[in-house]
């Protein structure tokens, strides 16, 4: 069975599911004497993103938001939803979102960083140290009326619905990791943005690409490692070009929100607009807490796939450590001088963390 079909075992009237290169859930239902005038009218919305079916990302956060607004609304919201860039790939998102083509967008910062740069504050190395504690602080400049919605994200027209920063990241290379000398001069995948700094300082050459990409990628040898984290290696299919990875690193992270434009956003009942305000908030909390359980398991998971987690030296951990401390300087002072607002973002994001 196609991946989010179980938004479906919620829909308590009428059931109309498609199966075409898309999983289409769309509510079409007649609501009960005493309900909302505003809500009479059924309402379809297409969602759009890069994860391949069934990815962790939409079974911890797209599903619990399809099933919240679904019941939240008595059934008459829908959600199109078009995964794997069906719709276009992830740099794609958010031209897609912006001009309807779909209704709500996955958007990861990395990929849009000129469109988006302020929000890879919650990708910089070093910050956070689980899922929640990014999720929830990058939550707050995120959310409408937060730093980051005034000064990035309402400009552009969007709307964030609900985020999620990953757990810290850590580095799988194809080839044998034993400390810091190993890692120079590997040519590594990274998501841009703060992550290739970081790897620059560490003496890795930055390849930016999308995580669809990194398998063909490490497959023809255009990349020698990746920075990902543990439960993003099964989903694209890396452990059979991996030979060894970092433990107990902190490379930074990534994070996508879902995103609704703000013409659309406004289009909706208000009733409409509260199911998917208050359905994004509760799975942004879900998520991080589900994603933060399943790290230990993941990584699991990934030794048994024969790729060998390498403890690097104790004298290496610092040097990596004190290398990726100006990181976060030097990033906002960028911005700055492109007169974005980067020092503010990231005292706002570390207060919030604090």
């Amino acid at each position: 069975m196609a991946a989010l079909d179980y938004a479906m075992t919620r829909l308590s009237r009428r059931r109309k599911y498609m199966k075409n290169n898309k999983i289409c859930l769309i509510a079409s239902l007649a609501l009960g004497v005493g309900a909302s005038a505003a809500m009479a009218q059924d309402v379809t919305l297409r969602v759009a993103d890069s994860l391949p079916v069934g990815h962790y990302i939409a079974e911890n956060l797209l599903k619990p938001f399809v099933e919240d607004v679904e019941e939240n609304t008595s059934g008459a919201v829908g959600i199109e939803y078009f995964p794997a860039q069906q719709l276009g790939k992830a740099k794609d998102m958010l031209s897609l979102t912006q001009t309807g083509v779909a209704d709500i967008g996955y958007i990861g910062a990395s990929y849009l960083a000129d469109k988006l740069p302020l929000s890879s504050v919650a990708q910089l190395p070093g910050t956070f140290d689980s899922s929640c504690e990014g999720t929830m602080a990058y939550w707050e400049l995120a959310k409408p009326g937060g730093v980051l919605d005034e000064v990035e994200y309402a400009p552009e027209g969007l709307r964030a619905l609900m985020v999620l920063a990953l757990p810290p990241y850590q580095l799988f290379s194809a080839k044998e990791l034993t400390g810091i000398e190993s890692i120079s001069g590997q040519k590594i995948r990274t998501s841009g943005g703060s992550q290739a700094l970081a790897m620059t300082k560490l003496g890795g050459v930055p390849v930016q690409m999308s995580a669809p990409e990194a398998r063909e990628a490490l497959s023809r040898g255009t990349v020698d490692a990746i920075v990902f984290p543990y439960g993003s290696i099964f989903p694209y299919d890396l452990a059979p070009h991996l030979k060894t990875a970092t433990q107990g690193l902190n490379l930074g992270s990534f994070v996508t929100a879902y995103m609704i434009s703000q013409s659309k956003y406004d289009s909706l009942s208000p009733d409409v607009q509260q199911a998917l305000t208050e359905a994004g908030e509760r799975a942004t909390r879900h998520a991080c807490a589900v994603i933060d359980d399943l790290v230990e398991g993941d990584k699991q998971k990934i030794s048994d796939a024969g790729v060998r987690f390498v403890t690097l030296p104790d004298a290496d951990v610092t040097e990596i450590r004190n290398s990726l401390e100006s990181v976060g300087v030097e990033w906002a002072a960028e911005l700055d001088s492109r007169g974005k607002p980067g020092t503010v973002v990231m005292k706002a994001f570390m207060n919030e963390l604090n």
